[in-house]
Order: C-alpha cells, then sequence, then structure tokens
C-alpha cells in the first residue's frame, strides 16, 4: 500500500508571510518520511466540512509547481481539478508543464466539479450537471489527443480547438496517468472505465465501497477493459498519533485501516493529516507507518 499527504487546509501559524516557507518545510519533510504522492486540492474558498471559506486556500497547480521545486521523487497530482475552472488546452498545457518541470512526476486528476458557492463567488460558469459530465468527457478526450501527438482540431459540442499542440510533450510515458475522481455509478465510474488509469472511491463503509468497485468491474467489462488495470486510491482523514486518544489513530489503527482497503484492491492512501506543519508529525508517519503499510 503506498501512503499519500492529503493538502486540505493552509491556515498554519505565521499566516501567509510564513506559508512559503511552512508549505516548502512540509513537501521536503513528506518526502523525507516515504510518502508516495502529495495531493491538492482544486479549490478557492475552504470547504464548509473544513472549516470557513475565508480560510486561507492557494490555487493548485501553483502550490504543485512550487513543491516540485522543493522535492525530487514524490508524485504530484491534483484530487481533483474541476472540469469547469480551466479551458481543456490550458489545463493539459498546465499539467504537462508540471510533469516536464518534475521530471515526470504528475498525475492528472480530474472531475465534474460540484463547489456550487465558488464559481458563483469567483465568476466561474456552474452549468447543469450533465453539461458538466459532458465537458468533463470532452477535457479527457481533448488530453489523450494532445498527449498522443496528433496535432489535428477538435470539434465537440462545448469546446473546439483548431489546433492540439503540446510542446513539449510530458516526460511521464505514455502520458501522465488520469484519474477521474468521484463514484457516481452511472457517469463518473463508466468514464473510469473508459478513459482513466486510476480512480478514487472513497468512505468509511465497505460494503458500500465493494458495491461502486463492482460497478466500476462491470463498466470495465463493457469497454472491454481490464479492470486490474486501474489504480484505486481512497482519501482518508487520519489524525495519528502515538497513544490513539481523542479519536486519533494509532499506528497499529491506522494499518488496520489500510489493510481492509488492501483487501478490495486499493494501492494508494490518501491521507489528511492535520497536523502535518508540527515538528513530529511526518516523522511519526515515517517510523510507524509507511514502511509497514508497503508491505499490505
Amino acid at each position: 500500500m503506498r501512503v499519500s499527504l492529503d493538502l486540505k487546509n493552509f491556515t498554519w501559524p505565521g499566516g501567509p508571510p510564513a506559508m512559503g516557507a511552512t508549505m516548502g518545510s512540509i513537501a521536503r519533510r513528506a518526502e523525507a518520511a516515504g510518502f508516495y504522492a502529495i495531493w491538492g486540492m482544486d479549490h478557492f474558498f475552504q470547504l464548509p466540512f473544513l472549516g470557513p471559506a475565508e480560510n486561507d486556500m492557494v490555487e493548485v497547480y501553483s502550490l504543485l509547481n512550487f513543491i516540485a521545486g522543493q522535492t525530487s521523487r514524490v508524485k504530484l497530482g491534483v484530487m481533483v481539478t474541476g472540469v469547469t475552472y480551466r479551458h481543456p488546452g490550458f489545463l493539459v498545457k498546465q499539467v504537462t508543464t508540471l510533469d516536464v518541470l518534475s521530471g515526470g512526476r504528475a498525475y492528472f486528476g480530474i472531475g465534474a466539479a460540484w463547489f456550487e458557492r465558488e464559481h458563483i463567488g469567483l465568476g466561474f460558469p456552474f452549468p447543469p450537471v450533465a453539461e458538466r459530465f459532458r465537458r468533463l468527457e470532452e477535457t479527457l478526450k481533448i488530453a489523450k489527443q494532445m498527449w498522443s501527438g496528433d496535432r489535428g482540431p477538435f470539434e465537440g459540442r462545448h469546446y473546439q480547438l483548431g489546433e492540439t499542440i503540446c510542446s513539449p510533450m510530458p516526460v511521464s510515458k505514455p502520458h501522465p496517468p488520469i484519474l477521474v475522481g468521484g463514484s457516481g455509478e452511472q457517469k463518473t465510474l463508466r468514464l473510469v472505465a473508459r478513459y482513466a488509469d486510476a480512480c478514487n472511491v472513497s468512505g468509511s463503509d465497505f460494503t458500500a465501497v465493494k458495491h461502486k468497485l463492482d460497478i466500476l468491474r462491470g463498466h470495465c467489462d463493457a469497454e472491454k477493459r481490464d479492470y486490474d488495470t486501474i489504480e484505486k486510491t481512497a482519501n482518508l482523514r487520519v489524525q495519528l498519533t502515538s497513544h490513539g486518544r481523542d479519536g486519533s489513530f494509532t499506528p497499529e489503527s491506522a494499518l488496520d485501516l489500510f489493510r481492509q482497503y488492501a483487501a478490495l484492491g486499493y494501492s494508494q492512501v490518501n491521507c489528511m493529516v492535520t497536523d502535518m506543519h508540527e515538528p513530529g508529525s511526518l516523522e511519526l508517519w515515517a517510523e510507524k507507518v509507511i514502511p509497514a503499510a508497503a508491505s499490505l
């Protein structure tokens, strides 16, 4: 099992003047601790279940390029890019640039977007859900075309590109792994089966999670796709302490949780570590969890 770090909070001691130094320290410590990837979320307001909208939030591709300059090994991805926030041609160039400048460490995570408040607040169009999924599928087609070397036009219902030139091409071969986020049974998981290299299906109800994976397997059968070639990932909120008090996980209970995901075929868990900025927090993961998880 690969253990990754999930960045969702940027309200740290020292505020914005210290944010660069704090983030750089976190990135370097996470890589030294053995985290497989660092994932950022594509939001501009803090999410309601994590804090007030006014809490500090950064633009995710700027963040990942900054982290790329602080590290040399850890993978970098967005969990997940909202399809409504960027034109597909520009988005593919952003992901490609991250991949090239990091030496081939980028994932391309994308989804249909959902947070209406920040769309309205910052003036992004927020079309109905059916249109957002049509835009998502066209964006996936555009990414595949640009990364194939095909420079021809793209004519879609929502996007028209005259020349799909992508130069430089990604360092990752054949392209950065594509992750489609979400677990909708009729649309999202069908797009995973058709286009993606990875999925993100999360939840604490393992019966429900297994049901979602069975649906994905059915879509893979319909697409003549090998289900086992799709990387399964999950987002988890894991506050780790050595003693396990106040609702936190001990290293042993965290590994027990990861073991349940591994039994379902997962190979990567993306952990939100709320105290990542504090000395010793990531180091506890390095000592007690990440090496043991590698054998699950």
